[in-house]
């Protein structure tokens, strides 16, 4: 997929506010949005809803430059946030980011685990995956933003670890958690045993604790009883 795929109708708006946004949502079936940055005013907008639902359903979407169609003139730009209702599916407010081929942007990218399944860890050693992230905060120009990062997972071992520094980021890109600090460099995933054995050994001494509970409460019942009993006969 080329970095021009994804083309947007948007059609400027004057009427702000929540009063015009909940009208254009509900009655006209459009999602408000902004298009800022790239040193110009911001610009409010809207697209119908129809249109950019289709997009989002392509992850690509969300690491792409985007062309964004105002009034005769097409704005290149990335999503920068997206607000969808809680319980329905619906988008209220879309945020674009105006892009300039000289200058970097930041943005999200998501991960792309190969070879997960035949991972050493996994596969010879009975293991596990963990995620710890399933995308990476990157800085590059425009020309060079990737639609995803592929992390190869062969050769992971059970208490292997991949950190952000091992990635094989593509040139000009880096990674803005790593260019904080070596203090940053976030573990990406992990190989791990299953922990089912340590829940059955749990479970196993929780059970023989009971056992033995039961055990000490019957003794104590029997010396009672004993007791109970001697005293009877003494009585008599």
């Amino acid at each position: 997929m080329s970095k021009n795929d994804f083309i947007l109708e948007a059609k400027a708006r004057e009427d702000v506010g929540k009063g015009a946004s909940r009208r254009l949502r509900r009655v006209a079936g459009e999602v408000p949005a902004i298009i800022y940055g790239g040193g110009e005013q911001p610009v409010p907008v809207t697209i119908q809803h129809k249109d950019l639902a289709h997009a989002i359903e392509n992850e690509a979407f969300f690491s792409h430059i985007i062309t964004l169609k105002v009034g005769g003139s097409d704005v290149s730009a990335v999503i920068k946030a997206l607000q969808r209702h809680p319980a329905k599916p619906r988008i209220l407010h879309a945020d674009f980011m105006r892009v300039r081929a000289d200058q970097e942007i930041t943005v999200r990218v998501p991960l792309h685990f190969v070879n997960e399944d035949k991972a050493i860890g996994v596969k010879q050693e009975g293991g596990i995956i963990n995620h710890m992230i399933n995308e990476l905060e990157i800085s590059c120009l425009p020309k060079n933003l990737p639609e995803y990062i592929e992390v190869f997972m062969a050769e992971l071992k059970v208490g292997d670890s991949i950190h952000i520094a091992d990635l094989a980021l593509p040139e000009g890109v880096t990674s803005v958690d790593l260019s904080h600090g070596e203090e940053n460099n976030h573990v990406v995933a992990t190989c791990v045993m299953p922990k089912v054995e340590t829940i059955e050994e749990a479970a196993d001494e929780e059970a023989a604790d009971g056992a033995e509970a039961a055990a000490g409460e019957a003794a104590e019942s029997n010396d009672g009883g004993a007791d109970e009993s001697g005293d009877d006969k003494a009585d008599e």
